[in-house]
Parts: C-alpha cells; sequence; structure tokens
C-alpha cells in the first residue's frame, strides 16, 4: 500500500466526518428536538448529494493512482468501473435512505423498527456483495486476474474506511433510551 494510498484514504475519510452536519447522528439530534421541515430536509439530501458526489470522484483517482493498468486495459477497464459505481449508487441510495429513516426515528424506535431497519441493513450489504460477485468477471475480462482482484482489494478498503467513518458517527439503538 504506497503512502498516497494511505494518506488519501484517511483525506476521504476526514471528509465524510467533517460534512455539514450530515450524518445520521447530528440530523437524530435535530430530529429529537424537532423534525427538519422539508426545505431543510431538502438543503440536507442536496448537500449529501454533493458529498457523495466529491467521495466517489476521490475514490475514482485513488484506484487510477493504485491501479496500474496499461493505456490498453484502462480504455476497457474506465466505462466498466463507471458502471459499477453506478450500479453501486443505486445499492447507497438504499444506505442512505435507511440511514435517513434511522435518524428520523431515534429517540422513539420500537424493537420491531430496530430490527426491521437491522434487517434492512444486512440486505443492502448483501446486495454489496453481489454486486461485486456478479463484476468479478465482468472486470476480469477486460483486466488479468491480479488487477481485478486489486481493483476489489481496493474498492473494499475505500468503502471499509468511509463505512467506519460513517458508522463512527451514527448513535447506537440503545442510547435513545
Amino acid at each position: 500500500m504506497t503512502l498516497k494510498f494511505v494518506l488519501a484514504v484517511l483525506f476521504v475519510g476526514a471528509v465524510f466526518l467533517s460534512a455539514p452536519r450530515t450524518d445520521a447522528q447530528a440530523t437524530a439530534q435535530t430530529t429529537s428536538a424537532q423534525a427538519p421541515t422539508p426545505s431543510q430536509q431538502q438543503e440536507l439530501d442536496k448537500d449529501v448529494q454533493l458529498l457523495r458526489l466529491d467521495i466517489r470522484a476521490k475514490k475514482k483517482k485513488l484506484i487510477a493512482a493504485n491501479l496500474q493498468l496499461t493505456a490498453d486495459q484502462a480504455t476497457k477497464f474506465w466505462p466498466v468501473y463507471d458502471q459499477y459505481t453506478a450500479d453501486l449508487v443505486q445499492i447507497n441510495n438504499a444506505k442512505y435512505d435507511l440511514i435517513k429513516e434511522y435518524a428520523q426515528n431515534w429517540g422513539t424506535m420500537t424493537d420491531d423498527q430496530a430490527l426491521g431497519m437491522l434487517k434492512r441493513s444486512l440486505e443492502v450489504d448483501a446486495q454489496v456483495n453481489q454486486l461485486r460477485q456478479k463484476y468479478v468477471p465482468i472486470f476480469n475480462k477486460v483486466v488479468p486476474g491480479k488487477t481485478t482482484a486489486t481493483f476489489f482489494q481496493l474498492d473494499r478498503r475505500i468503502q471499509s474506511m468511509i463505512d467506519l467513518q460513517l458508522s463512527s458517527q451514527i448513535p447506537l439503538v440503545q442510547d435513545q433510551e
């Protein structure tokens, strides 16, 4: 792992942490005092969308900087990467919707709601895994096996860092009591 990669991943995490009140904890704190107005929610959604676009751009730069591709491989790889990312965005939309729902219900969440959200969260994780499995042979058609494996290592490392930063900002269910 290169120093540039480590620093870039830490930067992505820092960007995620320093985003203006777009995490579930901040939203939960707002919710416990008062529900955001529709215009406030639209503004939050807009901020989160911009943050997500920025993170995707930084992630692509990290992949480019750390994945050794020939010019011919790059020509074939990046369109597949872009399609993979578009499919991943759809799954992450469900993750964001779940986080918003969690924030809206935090403080008044019932046992059934908590279990339902847990189940949906696990389904989102399974969908990401299924997507990766689907794309392994697709990537392997355009780049060699080691390059495919390296890409998925990088993808998982970056996503793990983002998930760690995000999950550290979401309050535990039992803390609402």
